[in-house]
């Protein structure tokens, strides 16, 4: 490989991590090179295009150095993809299982073999809707991607949404490593008792982990702009999918509307899911907060609600004025998901880990 050498590295977190492994983590991959991005707490994007001729090893050698240190310094498993810009790269590690690494040559052969044959939608900025228009005229993988004019692209899906669609198919992406600290978060996962196969068990540990970011956000004052979810599933894989909030919130209702809609982009089809996570992006003040209004009273029952529930759970905990979704079937306790409590309430297993926050921060496959 010649050229820019991007490492992007998928992370296996254990169930509860210690507060202070993210900076033991940014610090061990900063031995190898001062340019490394945190992108969430299980994933790092690192440019090694500076570090080959010190460590005096190619991109692959190097690569093996850095999983390497993360299982024995951090007891860290890791899957790796290297190519010559982060959308190779993370499209690469996304394909490769846990101890594993797959490493793309910049050579334009290389590069053509690896994408013409991924589906169209593994492309960044490729929604479910981008996808199902390109779809219509019989576009369905990156191959056919390329045989369209930049002009038709952009008369398809807008002059933006066009041309970096063109740039993307043809494997350029000019994105740099930036070791900036990443915006402030707060992230919550629910792990299942078992590998679970209902959607309606994945929607009920989704309004759960909504309701306690929002508990959080409004605790500390901040609101959110985007929400990422990431399923894990049994086979140890992994999907991640973001969604930018219509309008930034820290309210239950529009967290969980977001959240439902993420999860249905996902397709998944009985799946065995092991893990649901939902993280809050780009924490702002909550001063900052704009309320589109609306005709429609009943829009602002379920936030007036919200308000006087807050107010009750911290007078007399966390177990009054919940979800009725989150009611436990007395039939059906031996089944439940997450820790059981005494009125009968689940509240799926919530794992927080320290975001960079301004305020106070908790935590298709």
């Amino acid at each position: 490989m010649t050229g820019r050498h991007i490492l992007h590295l998928r992370i296996d977190l254990p169930p509860s991590p210690d507060a202070e492994l993210p900076l033991r983590l940014r610090r061990l991959l900063e031995d190898i090179t001062p340019r490394v991005q945190l992108i969430a707490p299980d994933t790092a994007v690192l440019d090694l295009t500076g570090s080959l001729l010190y460590w005096r090893r190619d991109a692959r050698a190097l690569t093996e150095v850095v999983q390497l240190r993360l299982l024995v310094h951090l007891g860290l498993h890791s899957a790796a993809g290297c190519a010559g810009n982060r959308m190779l790269a993370t499209m690469a590690c996304a394909l490769t299982p846990p101890d594993r690494r797959t490493i793309i040559d910049d050579s334009p052969e290389t590069v053509a073999a690896f994408l013409r044959p991924r589906p169209v939608r593994e492309l960044p900025g490729v929604g479910n809707k981008t996808a199902a228009t390109l779809a219509e005229y019989g576009l369905r993988t990156v191959g056919d991607v390329t045989g369209v004019p930049q002009l038709t692209l952009q008369r398809l899906l807008g002059t933006h949404a066009g041309r970096a669609l063109y740039d993307h198919a043809r494997g350029h992406d000019t994105r740099i490593v930036d070791p900036a600290p990443a915006p402030a978060s707060i992230s919550c996962e629910h792990r299942f008792a078992r590998d679970e196969l209902d959607p309606a068990a994945h929607r009920r540990a989704l309004l759960a982990l909504a309701e306690d970011l929002g508990a959080r956000l409004r605790a500390s004052g901040q609101i959110t702009a985007a929400l990422t979810c990431t399923v894990h599933y049994a086979d140890l894989s992994a999907t991640r999918r973001s969604r930018a909030l219509p309008e930034a919130s820290q309210h239950t209702l529009l967290l969980a509307r977001a959240a439902y809609t993420v999860y249905d982009s996902l397709g998944l089809q009985r799946a065995r899911v092991r893990s649901i996570a939902l993280r809050a992006d780009g924490l702002l003040p909550g001063s900052r907060a704009i309320r589109q209004l609306t005709l429609d009273a009943g829009d602002d029952r379920p936030l007036a609600i919200e308000t006087v529930a807050d107010r009750a759970r911290a007078r007399y905990g966390r177990q009054m004025l919940y979800p009725a979704a989150l009611a436990v079937n007395p039939r059906t306790k031996a089944d439940s998901a997450g820790d059981e409590l005494a009125d009968g309430r689940i509240r799926p297993g919530v794992h927080v880990q320290p975001g960079r926050s301004a305020g106070p921060s908790p935590r298709g496959k």
